[in-house]
């Protein structure tokens, strides 16, 4: 291919480079030349241009493209037309995409102006999904490196297997502590990540963690037509001999590999009974959250063979997330088990649903309800005690005359909540470990309550957000680990953190509360006259 500057009047049949802008005159790249071009170019002014054209024996940007695109695609795939040198591939059905990553890599080592690339192996893809790209860098190629790219292609090289298996048993042992509604969220989550690919749970059993009664079960769930079994221990399996293997190896089954390199999802287990597959799910399978379970889990949805080596070869990638909920570094002799909390008590708002006075200012018993809040948190276990000012920040102040309490100034009050929040996070000791977040407007909050979040506040057992509910209810103090104080630092306008605590779930420890202390806030006069009338 021949490339670089010409005169127009020798730019006919040529390619254009660059786009061309001068005056009225737009000539995009990628334009064929012809006399009309010529002439457009003449009357700009314009007394140069860079073309490719090509020679003989060489085949266009989207001839190439469309050659190996068409190559390349296997069943389940389709090609569309190839535009500006490049040819996407699509997924014609739902199902898991595989990839021959040696004639990907053959393919690309051929020469650099041929490109080729996918997902990655081994995704659960849907119909209509983009999963590769043939891309031609320049505007043409030798036509033997375009045949050499096309004969490196194996049989197959990317294909979408449908997914076969339909028929799901799932077996929940359990063990005392392990509450209902964990299992009932286990199978909602479960239905959901099996819809996709069109397969459903036909059956649930529940049956004590022990070896003969789950060998019972899952040979019940074989006997009534399951494809695959997957077992939800209630507590996590500790090695080959535990209840879930020996369950498997007593009704005859073999296991196939215990763990995997990936996290979240190290304790999984993949077997077989009846030449079914039976997975042995980590804990992470009961969250929605992407983790390993799902790679091996949409495979073998698929009908494909998860062998020992594809479990060992998945390391490289396979730290998916930090994992909030680990145990956490321990702390000097001495300390009270990771349980050094300070109290952030937010008092800068500027009370708009008050209708003028500032609510942290009016009296309830004779105290104003921001001196309530911050005597509570100074009886509690927590310190220090912080408190965030803004709006009328002297009167606020002078409210507190004489209690211990640090004072944080938060000058873009009038920004929301979320900049009382990052001013309150940013000032906390560097060697605590958590922070109770209390609102100044809520009097009714008790220092037993606040006493009762940070006990159910253990890094070490992974409780990382405590926060109190009554009937399903999520109230105020929320205690957040320092884990978190990067992503409170992320909170933006008046909106508060009820996303990150739904985002962490699992780092989730409930605190049961009675009463109304939790879900009182002072900010209209119907709230003040209710609270003074209590």
């Amino acid at each position: 291919m021949k490339f670089g500057p010409v005169a127009p009047a020798d730019a006919v049949g040529g390619v254009t480079v660059h786009t061309i802008r001068k005056g009225p005159l737009v000539l995009k790249k990628g334009t064929t030349v012809s006399v009309a071009e010529v002439e457009a170019l003449t009357r700009a002014g314009v007394r140069e241009i860079v073309v490719a054209r090509l020679e003989d024996g060489d085949v266009s940007e989207d001839v190439a493209a469309a050659s190996i695109a068409s190559a390349v695609a296997g069943p389940g795939v389709t090609v569309e037309r190839a535009v500006t040198g490049r040819a996407n591939l699509f997924a014609a059905q739902a199902g898991v995409l595989v990839v021959d990553r040696g004639a990907v890599d053959r393919i690309n080592e051929i020469d650099e102006a041929i490109t080729l690339a996918t997902l990655p192996a081994f995704k659960a893809v849907v119909a209509g999904e983009m999963i590769g790209t043939v891309k031609l860098i320049p505007f043409g190629v030798a036509g033997r490196l375009r045949d050499q790219a096309v004969a490196a292609v194996a049989p197959d090289t990317l294909k979408v297997v449908p997914y076969a298996v339909k028929k799901v048993g799932v077996v929940s042992t359990l063990l005392p502590g392990l509450a209902p509604k964990v299992i009932e969220k286990t199978l909602r989550v479960t239905a959901e990540r099996l819809a996709p690919a069109g397969a459903a749970i036909i059956a649930e059993r529940r049956v004590p963690h022990e070896e003969a009664a789950l060998a019972d079960a899952i040979r019940e769930l074989l006997g009534l037509g399951a494809q695959l079994v997957i077992v939800f221990g209630a507590s996590a399996i500790a090695d080959r001999r535990d209840v879930i293997p020996a369950a498997i190896e007593t009704i005859g089954g073999r296991i196939e590999h215990f763990g995997m390199p990936v996290d979240p999802g190290n304790l999984l287990l993949i077997g077989s009974a009846q030449d079914v597959p039976v997975l042995g799910a980590p804990g992470c399978a009961r969250s929605p959250t992407e983790n390993g379970f799902d790679w091996v889990l949409m495979r073998l949805l698929a009908g494909l063979k998860v062998a020992r080596a594809d479990i060992t070869g998945l390391g490289v990638g396979g730290l998916l997330m930090e994992i909030v909920t680990r145990p956490q570094p321990r702390v000097a002799a001495g300390t009270e088990g990771n349980r050094r909390v300070a109290a952030v008590v937010l008092a800068a708002g500027r009370s708009t649903r008050m209708g003028g006075p500032n609510k942290l200012l009016a009296e309830l018993a004779g105290k104003a309800l921001v001196r309530i809040v911050a005597e509570q948190a100074l009886r509690s276990k927590a310190a220090p005690v912080i408190v965030v000012t803004g709006h009328q920040a002297d009167a606020v102040r002078a409210a507190l005359a004489g209690l211990d309490v640090t004072f944080v100034h938060n000058a873009d009050f009038a920004s929301g909540l979320a900049s009382s929040v990052k001013a309150g996070v940013a000032a906390v000791p560097a060697d605590v470990d958590g922070a109770v977040v209390c609102l100044g407007d809520m009097p009714m909050v008790e220092a037993a309550l606040i006493d009762r979040l940070i006990e159910a506040f253990d890094p070490d057992r992974g409780a990382l957000i405590a926060v109190p509910v009554s009937d399903g209810r999520r109230g105020n103090p929320v205690l957040w680990s320092r884990r978190f104080f990067p992503e409170l630092m992320t909170l933006d306008g008046d909106t508060g953190a009820r996303h990150l605590i739904a985002r962490h779930g699992e780092a989730l420890a409930e605190v049961p509360v009675e009463g109304k202390g939790a879900f009182l806030d002072i900010d209209t006069p119907d709230a003040l006259e209710l609270a003074r009338g209590s």
